[in-house]
């Protein structure tokens, strides 16, 4: 009873926080609007105005993918069972963005209209591709430094490709692709909040139902399999439902770092559990939250000019990983159980 009062409270504290960063979000930035003003916008219905047509569409887009790239971390450091475990760190973001980044030369330099279900396909073999160099690599590498090392490297080249790739295209594709693989959720519509709702709501639901598994695999593999978990294919769920996640991002917003890392982190510290019923959607709040902020601090700390989400995120979650690393280093650190 005590542990589910504390997680109920913070619950309640997390969904408060991103109650009052969405309203924050959707008020503050070159036209600021009360509390009251925005009230009225929303009972009025749907219009082409700054707060239908522009910042709520953000707003939302900040909060679901922010959500999804904290579960997609969460997945990760599970499957990996190592604390620093993120699509960014490992080079999953980097692979989704070269194919991305591939798709989006290839079918504009032939006049073709890039449509976001292609975009996603397009991350998610990315996505794919570059798990599938991470799990050979994790094969032969048993130590967690030189895992992440190899993560960063594969990162790199798929950054060099997608620089190479960029020589050859038109100056107005260089433009749109340069802008995206920053990472904003600026100038995103609700055909777009619609659709990566639908395939982000639909992973989260397919993860929430794998939390008894999860909770086993947390144990330990030997743990799992006696408790009738099947090995192969929970790995393979995995994998797929991380990369989901992780390419809906990347597709939408373009790569973002560091989230995936620092957020998983942060709940269990404020849950002082693991559970898998407890931090999957919590992990989503938290996630949530910390883009909203970052957002915010993106938008407003040099306005009108906007910053890249990515550089505002890492200012703040790269610390953790820090940490992370240190803890480990110093033997505080260890499995999550």
């Amino acid at each position: 009873m005590k542990n589910t009062g504390r997680y109920a409270l913070c619950f309640l504290l997390l969904a408060g926080l991103v109650l009052a960063l969405l309203v924050w979000n959707v008020s503050a930035g070159s036209v600021d609007f009360a509390p009251g003003e925005i009230l009225a916008a929303l009972l009025a219905g749907p219009d082409t105005g700054i707060i239908w047509g522009i910042r709520l569409p953000r707003v939302l887009a900040a909060a679901i993918l922010g959500g999804a790239l904290s579960v997609s971390g969460f997945l990760l450091q599970t499957f990996f069972a190592n604390p620093i475990a993120g699509p960014f760190v490992l080079g999953i973001s980097s692979g989704a963005k070269l194919t991305v980044s591939l798709v989006m030369v290839f079918l504009l330099s032939r006049g073709v209209v890039v449509g976001s279900m292609a975009l996603i396909a397009a991350a998610f073999a990315g996505s794919m591709i570059s798990m599938g160099f991470i799990l050979l690599l994790s094969r032969r590498v048993k130590q967690m430094s030189m895992l992440v090392v190899s993560g960063v490297m594969i990162g790199y080249i798929c950054s060099a490709v997608t620089d190479f790739v960029v020589t050859f295209a038109d100056d107005s594709n260089i433009v749109n692709l340069h802008n995206w693989s920053l990472g904003s959720f600026s100038g995103t519509s609700w055909e777009s909040v619609g659709l990566m709702a639908l395939v982000v709501g639909a992973a989260l639901l397919l993860t929430f139902l794998l939390s008894k598994p999860i909770g086993a695999y947390q144990m330990g593999e030997v743990y799992a399999r006696n408790m009738g978990v099947n090995i192969r294919r929970f790995r393979v769920e995995l994998i797929l439902l991380s990369s989901v996640l992780s390419a809906c991002v990347t597709a939408f917003a373009g790569p973002i770092s560091f989230v995936g890392i620092a957020a998983p982190h942060l709940i269990k510290a404020l849950f002082r559990t693991a559970k898998p019923l407890v931090v999957i959607p919590a992990c989503f709040l938290g996630g949530a939250a910390f883009c909203l902020g970052c957002d915010l601090i993106a938008r407003t700390a040099f306005a009108p000019r906007d910053m890249s989400i990515s550089s505002v995120t890492a200012v703040f979650g790269a610390p953790v990983v820090l940490y992370l690393m240190a803890s480990r280093r110093s033997g505080r650190g260890g499995r999550d159980q």
